[in-house]
């Protein structure tokens, strides 16, 4: 999935996977014309969307659909910024038959994150109660990039929710295959960098840090973690850590930006449309 991706970016698909493997691209928000040119000109490789910002969740899902009518079983979710090769893909699909041995059945199966200068690496927490399996971790959630998806999984689930739009898609995704009966792991055997956001902000006394994010897409991640203690399949205690967590995040996210009443606003009404259910496309979101 592309969102205004560089040419360079663009080009390491084409290098790394057309002509080997089948590819799907969906514009998500505009690829330049010298990108474009060398994407549609790659062999096997196939364009989709129309170059507006749906949100990642509707870009996800047309990718899933696309798969499934080209009778693919597995998708291979990479964004413009993942580091992965067809190794990467060939260690994740022995990783993913590794874990189809036992029940719960796998959803997905994503890299380790490796580490990132400048970047605040995701953290996947261990599956309560779930032993490890073929040398693969159970996690609660995995980021999509990055991850292998069982598509007959997929179908199960259900699409990723489009009116998240970008932030939280893919752990409300995960906590609900947890839900029905199936199961996310991460193989620690193989790791691509992946980061979020433009940076790191970190506090000055506790040991945390949070990844710096433009307004827009903070407040959507605000509104986004509220609206998830909503809902009956997410664990309560992520629910609860969520809880605790979140005032700090957003009070650090305010003294980044020299308390502006008008960031603050913006967080507390997020919050706010959260926990009233109000969700959708941010007026305020990249065309």
């Amino acid at each position: 999935m592309f969102f205004r991706p560089s040419a360079a970016q663009a080009a390491r698909i084409v290098e790394r996977f057309a002509g080997r493997a089948a590819v799907l691209v969906f514009d998500n928000g505009g690829i330049p014309p010298e990108a474009l040119a060398g994407l549609r000109a790659a062999e096997g490789l196939t364009l989709l969307g129309e170059g507006r910002n749906l949100g990642i969740a509707a870009a996800l899902n047309a990718l899933a659909d696309a798969a499934r009518a080209a009778g693919f079983r597995r998708l291979f979710l990479l964004d413009q910024d993942a580091d992965a090769t067809l190794e990467t893909l060939a260690a994740l699909a022995q990783a993913l038959d590794r874990a189809a041995g036992d029940a719960p059945h796998p959803a997905l199966v994503g890299p380790a994150p490796a580490r990132n200068p400048g970047h605040k690496a995701p953290h996947y927490p261990a599956r309560r109660g779930q032993a490890p399996r073929g040398g693969l971790r159970p996690v609660e959630f995995l980021a999509t990039s990055g991850s292998l998806m069982d598509l007959d999984a997929f179908a199960w689930v259900g699409p990723f929710r489009e009116d998240f739009f970008i932030d939280a898609v893919d752990l409300e995704w995960c906590f609900r295959a947890w839900s029905r009966g199936l199961s996310c792991w991460m193989d620690p055997a193989t790791a691509i960098p992946h980061s979020v956001g433009r940076g790191t902000i970190r506090a000055r006394v506790l040991p945390v840090a949070m990844p710096d994010q433009p307004l827009f897409r903070m407040a959507v991640y605000v509104r986004n973690t509220a609206y998830g203690w909503r809902l009956p399949h997410v664990p309560r205690r992520w629910k609860l850590k969520q809880a605790a967590y979140l005032p700090l995040q957003i009070c650090l996210y305010w003294a980044r930006h020299r308390f502006s009443p008008r960031v603050l606003a913006r967080l507390l009404g997020a919050l706010a449309r959260g926990l009233g259910g109000q969700l959708g496309r941010p007026a305020d979101a990249p065309p």
